[in-house]
């Protein structure tokens, strides 16, 4: 797809948006005649508008990231077509006994490859994906969410009132939990829209803006709202070990809007 047939389905995109924005609006005015009993469906607008909000946005990425693509590939067919050229020329000046030479080496090679085990090229997209099922940017090839427990020498090194009632098994376990709730966010970050629920799409795209945050891109995280484990959770022992944690270099917290973001850290 060129430049222009991109900039029209994007335009026709845009005018589809407007469109639906318009009905939502009527349909407000339309509720708003019966205020007591318009408040569920005014809230599933609401939530309607801000997911739509998130695919324009995640569209208008997509083709920026396409735009700035479009000079590489330029310069690189350049460049192949300049080495082309230089390649015809030196073959049409060889010596005729080298021709020989050069068609016996290029059969040679051509019978090598053809024992070679097949492999599919890699493909490159040239149109626009409504719902990339790419990662964001900064998590190409993160591999899954990291684990590391406090040692024995690390819980020991605490101060006493630090520790209070802790045990070293029980901050392990908040690490296993924190692993999973970072793991979970990583898979539903990356997920297909098509693999994911209705209910839970709206969380998937606050994670996907999450995620290119400063201070959280290229980082597992979890929300503090993610804590409900068997052992990480919203209570007084949770926030105990969310110190202690953050104290040994396991997380560090981040505020973006209303959330509190831990992102994972590698010890000191």
């Amino acid at each position: 797809m060129d430049v222009k047939q991109a900039g029209a389905s994007f335009d026709s995109l845009i005018a589809s948006f407007n469109d639906r924005i318009l009905e939502l609006q009527e349909l407000v005015i339309a509720r708003n005649m019966y205020p007591p009993a318009a408040v569920t469906d005014l809230s599933a607008i609401d939530t309607a508008v801000r997911t739509l909000e998130y695919q324009i946005q995640a569209i208008k990425d997509r083709v920026q990231e396409e735009m700035e693509a479009i000079p590489k590939a330029k310069k690189l067919i350049e460049l192949s077509t300049r080495q082309q050229k230089k390649l015809e020329h030196m073959i049409a000046y060889l010596p005729s006994d080298l021709h020989e030479s050069v068609a016996a080496s290029n059969h040679n090679t051509y019978r090598l490859l053809q024992q070679l085990p097949t492999q599919n090229p890699p493909t490159v997209s040239s149109h626009v994906e409504a719902e990339p099922s790419v990662l964001p940017k900064g998590k190409k090839g993160r591999g899954p969410a990291p684990c590391w427990h406090v040692t024995a020498e690390e819980f020991d090194s605490l101060s006493s009132y630090m520790r209070g009632r802790l045990t070293l098994e029980k901050v392990n376990a908040a690490v296993n939990d924190m692993t999973t709730y970072a793991e979970a966010n990583a898979q539903l970050i990356s997920a297909p829209k098509t693999k994911i629920g209705e209910d839970v799409w709206a969380k998937a795209l606050e994670l996907r803006d999450i995620a290119t945050k400063e201070g959280v891109k290229g980082k597992h995280f979890f929300l503090e709202t993610d804590m409900r484990g068997s052992t990480l959770k919203l209570d007084n022992t949770g926030k105990a070990i969310l110190t202690v944690l953050r104290h040994l270099g396991r997380i560090h917290e981040n505020r973006i809007g209303h959330h509190r973001v831990m992102t994972l850290s590698r010890p000191r």
